[in-house]
């Protein structure tokens, strides 16, 4: 009896892999087995990008607070903590953008947590 290696299933799946990477440089694009290793880094590096990209905003926001309230002479960690203290919930990301595109409420916020 003949073998059957199911032909179908092993082209969509080269497939697949060949049509994620498009675009690439070299065999990198149409060669299997240069492209299954690439791709492979390739959403390794997708995946840890997507954790680093939610670490840096948070660095980001960080840094516009702590620089608009140095403006109004406290300290970022005094704020964040007088702000806790007053059960005030603003996020990070909140705070950062009413810093920069609305600072007469920033510094009321500031002047009420004082």
């Amino acid at each position: 009896m003949p073998r059957s290696v199911n032909a179908v299933a092993s082209r969509a799946r080269r497939k697949k892999i060949l049509k994620q990477a498009k675009g690439f440089y070299g065999k990198r694009k149409n060669v299997y087995t240069v492209a299954k290793n690439v791709l492979e880094k390739g959403l390794g590096y997708k995946y840890v990008g997507r954790k680093i990209k939610k670490r840096d905003y948070r660095a980001l926001w960080i840094a516009r607070i702590n620089a608009a309230c140095r403006e109004e002479g406290i300290s970022y960690s005094q704020f964040m903590g007088k702000l806790s203290a007053k059960s005030i919930d603003l996020n990070r990301k909140v705070l950062a953008d009413m810093a920069m595109n609305e600072p007469a409420a920033f510094k009321a916020l500031v002047a009420s947590v004082k």
